[in-house]
């Protein structure tokens, strides 16, 4: 696709993370002049593990960076664990719906940033401060966080892709408190300096309890990555003291056996960590006059659904997609972009809450039933039905069907 700047309208992308990176993309490739702002100093690399399911490879397809992207899950084993040791077949993050290609933020993050043209304006330590519109266009004071200076520019188009408490949803839409929907549950991600205790490097490994669980997400070619994931009836308080200090407590007081031990002792010592709240984002709409939100910024829907990285590259391929359809009509395009959109969102949000009980049951109930699954799985009589739903279900539909082309699933890898 062109991508050659016509010097034609400016947007402003706030959020060089993937769906800011993938909306300026698009925006390029329909002749618009897009600007990122970062808040930090210097573009993140690394990050936790994410999937990329058909709907994101749809769009990295379109936007020309789907060729530098790989499937890092290796063919290795799965295993549900419990403290003492003991361990029997078990799931893996591929064996549910859909048919995700898993690997590293930075992955999609480094792809989508080559694939951006040398003259694309980026400014770091830079934040939107005002944002004022009329029918024309919006004015954006731009606050430099490290010289202490700002400035008023005005742009035909304000895209928000700067997650979850994003700064543009304050500022034109209102306060965090009205958007954010808590689900008590607290998540710690991070990368582990190799294979756990009794395990190999490619081995899936799942320590579930009621309220708290442990989840080993292997690579082909790099260490596993950990997700720790727990209730709390106060998640403002979660981040009141020492965050290692409040994971061991969630995660005692009984002996943390070997494997559960590694993990935690590897905690203490990681580069990097995600300690979050895990909330969705609930909008009656992602658009007001010229400025929309994008990705997590508009709908988060959580790390247990997993469509964090697609959805939020599907909607900016969709976006993209809506503009050039109505140039001249920028608020047509962006309603009809929330109107064709939304109803996958929405599912995915659903999908969102049922899958949290799969990663950390709630009860001894909610864990007997997973463990019911797991069984059902490996059973020759209902695997095939395992199968089915796995391959074949709304949810595995949804996942990996094209955004901008409902009803047609992207193809799967040779």
């Amino acid at each position: 696709m062109d991508t050659t700047n016509k010097g034609g309208r400016r947007a402003l992308v706030v959020g060089l993370g993937i769906s800011g990176i993938a909306t300026a993309l698009r925006l390029r490739q329909i002749g618009w002049t897009p600007i990122i702002i970062e808040r930090g100093a210097y573009r993140r690399s690394g990050g936790y593990f994410i999937a990329l399911f058909g709907a994101g490879r749809a769009a990295a397809q379109r936007l020309g960076i789907l060729d530098n992207l790989t499937d890092r899950g290796p063919d290795g084993a799965a295993y549900d664990i419990d403290r003492a040791g003991r361990r029997r077949p078990g799931l893996s993050f591929k064996d549910f719906p859909g048919r995700p290609w898993m690997m590293m933020r930075g992955d999609v993050e480094e792809a989508g940033f080559a694939a951006l043209p040398s003259d694309v304006e980026i400014r770091y330590s830079t934040v939107p401060a005002r944002i004022e519109q009329d029918a024309d266009g919006v004015n954006v004071t731009l606050a430099d966080t490290a010289g202490g200076t700002s400035v008023t520019e005005r742009f035909d188009l304000v895209v928000g892709a700067d997650g979850l408490r994003s700064t543009v949803r304050q500022l034109v839409f209102g306060p965090h408190e009205d958007y954010l929907r808590r689900m008590n549950y607290m998540v710690v991600a991070y990368q582990l300096p190799g294979p756990l205790p009794g395990h190999d490097e490619t081995d899936s490994v799942i320590l579930a309890e009621p309220q708290r669980s442990m989840w080993i997400f292997p690579f082909k070619d790099r260490p596993p990555t950990v997700m720790l994931s727990y209730h709390t009836d106060d998640v403002d308080a979660e981040f009141t003291g020492p965050m290692i200090d409040r994971v061991r407590e969630v995660f005692g007081p009984e002996p943390t056996g070997s494997v559960l031990g590694a993990a935690l002792d590897a905690l203490e010592s990681a580069d990097q960590v995600l300690f979050d709240s895990v909330e969705q984002v609930r909008m009656d709409g992602w658009h007001r006059g010229r400025v929309v939100l994008v990705g997590d910024a508009a709908w988060c829907v959580t790390l247990y659904a997993g469509m964090g990285a697609s959805s939020g590259m599907a909607g900016a391929d969709l976006l993209g997609t809506m503009l050039a359809r109505h140039p001249r009509n920028v608020t047509q395009a962006l309603t009809e972009w929330e109107q064709r959109l939304r109803p996958s969102i929405d599912y995915l949000q659903g999908n969102g809450m049922q899958m949290r009980s799969l990663f950390v049951p709630a009860s001894r109930f909610e864990l007997a039933r997973r463990k019911v699954m797991v069984r059902m799985s490996k059973m020759p009589v209902t695997s095939p039905l395992f199968l089915r739903w796995r391959t074949k279900g709304k949810a595995a539909r949804m996942k990996d069907m094209d955004f901008s082309h409902p009803g047609f699933a992207y193809p799967q890898p040779r």
